[in-house]
């Protein structure tokens, strides 16, 4: 009989698969949320190995179901971008929690995945910290290099120093072992430098 931990893995993974934009890993096409999620387990398991089943359901729950929502339905503004990402940690934390639920755990597990996905408490919660490193190792590992081509020098290296300032010393580490090479690493370098 599956643990609460696998039905609930297996729903989220199973909404992931359903992401209608498909990318290419190791020559096959695969949903990009389902990658997303995959990408953000290997992080955890570098950044905490012991990681809770809340924080490991969470970290996979990251984006879920995030391409309903597109960022065109808010305003190409920072404002709507803050808006748009708040309403998306509620709605994914609501749907996640049902899926807690649903797969056996207890109320106050689902709530605690829930806050952990709309990463409350953020610098005073150990594990909530782990979530945001994760969250920015994959940004800068899988989404960096096509997201440094959209803007200009000054705003990403404005976005890269912000980035860095929310990680942790475990996740700079991590994060400096990132492979990149030319105008990403030049950027990450400037950024860093000042």
């Amino acid at each position: 009989m599956a643990t609460p931990f696998a039905k609930a893995l297996s729903a989220i993974d199973a909404a992931h698969a359903l992401d209608p934009t498909q990318i290419t890993v190791h020559n096959s096409s695969t949903p990009y949320e389902l990658h997303y999620a995959q990408k953000c387990t290997s992080y955890l398991d570098q950044r905490a190995p012991s990681a809770s089943e809340p924080l490991r359901l969470a970290i996979r729950a990251q984006h879920f179901r995030r391409w309903e929502v597109p960022r065109s339905t808010y305003p190409m503004t920072r404002i709507g971008y803050h808006a748009w990402r708040t309403y998306l940690k509620k709605r994914q934390a609501e749907l996640v929690e049902e899926i807690c639920v649903e797969a056996g755990y207890s109320a106050a597990d689902a709530a605690r995945v829930g806050a952990l996905i709309r990463k409350e408490d953020l610098k005073a919660d150990e594990e909530t910290q782990v979530l945001e490193d994760v969250a920015c190792l994959v940004f800068l590992d899988d989404q960096f290099e096509a997201f440094e081509k959209t803007l200009d020098e000054d705003k990403i290296v404005s976005i890269l120093r912000k980035t860095w300032g929310k990680m942790t010393e475990r996740g700079h580490e991590l994060a400096l072992k990132i492979p990149m090479s030319g105008r990403p690493q030049e950027l990450v370098q400037k950024a860093l430098a000042g």
